[in-house]
């Protein structure tokens, strides 16, 4: 980390772009541009001059490490939007001696100099990406309980280790037998909070990704008309002509802030066309994998056809509008409207139900559920343990296994897990 690099740290196509710089070499290369440094923390309008040539006027702001993002020297150029502004102020970066940055390599620097933790830039990526309410929550409240339990979960662990060390460096000192009754106690609770967070961690890990809701019925029951109703907007082709949706066809939507990904499918039929029979099959492996399968039928004389198993289905009638009596159980029109706002709230409730951590630490994130799931399982098997010198070597390595969570352990495929998937500029 000796050389200085840099990125917009804002969207293009903006009045402004903000170019941020961090690094050993930073407040040389921005004297090098505007001359005299600005005092610290205070915006500055100033000339942006390379090698006789005015660039730009920006207003410049510096942050001396290792009070700042990074924990080094750090820069913010606030620029004028244009492109060619942003191009002739990188080029004059790089031949004053720094480098585009790589994605997520602030954020990077930022944990190895002690400013982030790897659940704080997990739950800064997860703010940043968040398309809906839920999913900013999850992002700011859910990483709070995370770190919180984290938190709690690394001191009870310390204070365990220490009686069981004790255990072992005075086993001739007629200890009461409760002493380790009520260490086998901690360790037991603590490894059934651990399992209690990886019970709700599917409901995380979906709120985070986003529900898959696939509607799935026969030829001409309605699939895509509802579709465009449930969007908004007209995704799907709509037409009298069965058969129309031969692929998978999908849009995001925001159910009481839960994303959901709708899909239509082609209808389920036997059919000697290569291509619609290729769609049916496709419409069969999606519905597999969905949250919820939204079973149609045009009327309630129609059978439902067969879904997968082991999958949530919510049957529904379609075209109320052309029924001559009213149905039991749910029926809407897409056409009219009947019966619509039944349903989206329907949705909205099994995609809350689908999402709920009950209050459980947030684990989102495959690294989160694997760091977890190996300190729950080292606790386990220090239960099942009578010799306090193995048991110690279990719970240490559950400290270990724990320690990953955070990044406390100089681990670099770690790092890279969770930095690579970051955005330029942060």
């Amino acid at each position: 980390m000796n050389d200085t690099i840099f990125a917009p740290i804002t969207g293009r196509g903006g009045a402004v772009t903000v170019l941020r710089l961090s690094g050993v070499g930073t407040l040389g290369i921005v004297a090098a541009l505007v001359g005299k440094v600005p005092p610290p923390r205070h915006a500055s309008l100033k000339k942006l001059v390379w090698r006789g040539r005015l660039l730009d006027r920006a207003l410049v702001v510096i942050f001396p490490g290792p009070q700042s993002f990074t924990g080094e020297d750090c820069a913010e150029l606030s620029l004028h939007g244009g492109r060619a502004v942003l191009a002739s102020v990188s080029a004059a970066l790089i031949e004053a001696g720094a480098r585009p940055a790589e994605p997520g390599e602030f954020s990077r620097r930022a944990h190895l100099n002690g400013r982030l933790d790897l659940l704080e830039a997990e739950a800064m990526a997860d703010l940043i990406a968040a398309e809906t309410e839920a999913q900013r929550r999850l992002a700011v409240d859910g990483a709070g309980v995370l770190q919180e339990s984290v938190a709690r979960w690394r001191e009870e662990l310390r204070q365990i280790m220490a009686q069981q060390e004790a255990l072992i460096d005075f086993p001739d000192e007629d200890l009461p037998p409760e002493v380790e009754t009520r260490l086998l106690g901690r360790v037991a609770a603590l490894a059934e909070e651990m399992h209690g967070a990886l019970n709700a961690a599917p409901a995380a890990e979906r709120l985070r990704e986003g529900l898959e809701f696939v509607i799935l019925g026969a030829p001409n029951a309605g699939k895509s008309t509802l579709m465009n109703a449930l969007a908004g907007e007209d995704v799907a082709i709509v037409s009298a002509i069965p058969g129309t949706t031969r692929d998978i066809v999908g849009t995001r939507i925001d159910l009481g802030g839960v994303p959901v990904h709708l899909t239509d499918t082609a209808g389920l039929r036997d059919t000697a066309d290569e291509i619609e029979a290729e769609g049916v099959r496709r419409a069969r492996q999606r519905a597999a994998k969905a949250d919820l399968i939204i079973a149609v039928a045009a009327a309630p004389g129609q059978e439902f056809l067969p879904v997968p198993e082991g999958v949530e289905v919510l049957h529904l009638v379609t075209k109320a509008d052309l029924l001559a009596a009213p149905v039991s159980g749910l029926a809407v029109s897409a056409a009219s409207g009947a019966g619509m706002n039944d349903l989206r709230a329907r949705l909205i409730d099994i995609a809350a139900r689908l999402t709920d951590t009950k209050g459980a630490a947030a684990l989102s994130r495959p690294r989160q559920i694997a760091c977890v799931r190996d300190t729950a399982q080292a606790l386990d098997r220090a239960l099942a343990i009578d010799e306090p010198e193995l048991r110690g070597e279990e719970l240490r390595a559950a400290a270990h296994a724990l320690a990953r969570l955070t990044g406390q352990i100089g681990v670099e495929e770690i790092l890279d897990a969770v930095f690579s998937g970051f955005c330029i500029g942060k």
